[in-house]
């Protein structure tokens, strides 16, 4: 009897604040130099519907015992940091940003070059001789981003050169949405940063970013019952107090009582608390997986549309993988961090040394409208449908490669053929996407 009240009383203790809820609002980013950067349109922008409901209609259903099985998968690997004993990343892909910025020299924004004697730092303040000291699970508390080093300082290569220089940061990893489980590794010596690795990616995450959970915490808040932001750019709100930028992707718990969501807070010793959501609209946020259906993937598709090229997720932006990701898992389809592993996440047709026109009727027979990706080392898009006997696409696309070797910035997400810029003399015929397409993905 005493224990069954102990735990009764632990329980009321940690779960006090689900009184308090949160408010999920329409928002919007914060605007910044990256929504500064040049913004080149081509022909596809005039000539193509650039709705994404004009090709909804051309979705093949996915039946709902496979939909259920992708979003089961989605579930195991999201909270797979929860119950793994140790990091688990692949030899070849740890310590890459070592061997990146001492093989080669890195440079400040304005071109200056960043000297040894300040990268030496940064290596030794991440004590990676500690590395799987801690094993502690955690959670993030609000969006962030995650470093290849702990520090704030970006690192470049050489500005001057095409294709390098603002915003290809490459201290820049990833991003993190609000309520991603972690592991975390270890700490680094000024404690400021922790070495985590969450479902898609690891790298190093403000400390301040992130809470401790336990077991309790863990059983309350991986319930199998969730639900996924469907509107890019609300904002979290304790009262007045904005928490954080939410953006399509981002997971919330549903209570026990269905009619809030969950999201995870910080104490002041950095322990994690649970405290219940509501959503000020209806149409921002929706159960998980939300319908495989022409509505859904125009409604969901069109909150991408627009958006500036935020590399590794930067700038509370996304880069082509993160569009991806974000637009496929709002129906349980889970994709890894970068193109390449993306590349992986599903079956896979080649479609490498076709000509053009093979190439694309290959591309409009076997890929499905709204859940295929085609790939090319470097970028991925995600296959809206055909016009006009042509295919189109969905991509958070950098720019036009130009025959000399500078090219065209588009810089933000564009729908288009799988030839933007064919109309442009100074674009390079081998440097097309259609030319340089490798794989088709299905799901």
């Amino acid at each position: 009897m005493y224990k069954k009240l102990t735990l009764s009383l632990l329980l009321l203790f940690s779960f006090s604040t689900l009184e308090a809820a949160y408010l999920l609002k329409e928002s919007k980013r914060v605007k910044s130099k990256i929504d500064h950067m040049p913004k080149a349109k081509v022909a596809d922008m005039r000539n193509i519907p650039q709705n994404p409901a004009y090709y909804a209609s051309q979705i093949k259903p996915i039946s709902k015992a496979k939909q259920k099985k992708l979003d089961k998968k989605f579930n195991k690997m999201y909270f797979k940091p929860w119950h793994i004993p140790k990091l688990d990343i692949p030899k070849k892909d740890f310590g890459w940003e070592i061997r990146f910025i001492t093989k080669k020299p890195i440079y400040r924004a304005k071109g200056s070059i960043i000297r040894a004697s300040t990268y030496n730092k940064w290596i030794d303040n991440a004590h990676y001789e500690q590395i799987n000291s801690k094993r502690y699970r955690a959670i993030t508390i609000r969006r962030t981003d995650v470093k290849a080093l702990p520090t704030s300082s970006s690192f470049y290569r050489d500005p001057r050169k095409t294709g390098e220089g603002f915003p290809f940061d490459y201290n820049q990893n990833s991003a993190l949405h609000i309520n991603v489980p972690l592991l975390i590794s270890h700490f680094s010596k000024d404690k400021r940063w922790a070495f985590v690795q969450a479902s898609y990616s690891f790298g190093w995450v403000k400390t301040s970013d992130l809470a401790l959970v336990d077991n309790t915490f863990i059983k309350y808040f991986e319930n199998g019952n969730y639900a996924m932001v469907i509107k890019d750019n609300l904002r979290l709100f304790n009262d007045k107090k904005s928490i954080s930028l939410v953006k399509v992707g981002a997971l919330f718990p549903l209570s026990k009582d269905g009619k809030h969501y969950l999201v995870a807070s910080r104490d002041k010793k950095g322990h994690a608390h649970i405290e219940k959501v509501i959503a000020t609209k209806v149409n921002i946020i929706a159960k998980k997986p939300l319908p495989f259906t022409p509505k859904n993937v125009a409604m969901v598709a069109k909150e991408f549309y627009g958006e500036p090229y935020g590399w590794g997720g930067s700038y509370g932006c996304r880069d082509c993988s993160a569009t991806t990701r974000d637009f496929l898992g709002t129906f349980g389809i889970f994709l890894h961090r970068n193109s390449s592993k993306q590349a992986k996440d599903g079956s896979t047709i080649n479609i490498k040394g076709l000509k053009k026109a093979e190439k694309k009727k290959k591309i409009i027979k076997y890929a499905d409208p709204f859940r295929s990706l085609l790939h090319v080392p470097g970028h991925i898009v995600l296959y809206l449908g055909q016009f006009k006997g042509e295919p189109v696409i969905m991509h958070t696309y950098w720019g036009i490669r130009k025959k000399d070797k500078t090219k065209l910035i588009t810089g933000r997400t564009i729908i288009t053929t799988t030839e933007p810029g064919k109309e442009r003399k100074d674009v390079r015929e081998g440097s097309k996407l259609i030319n340089t397409l490798k794989t088709i993905v299905k799901f």
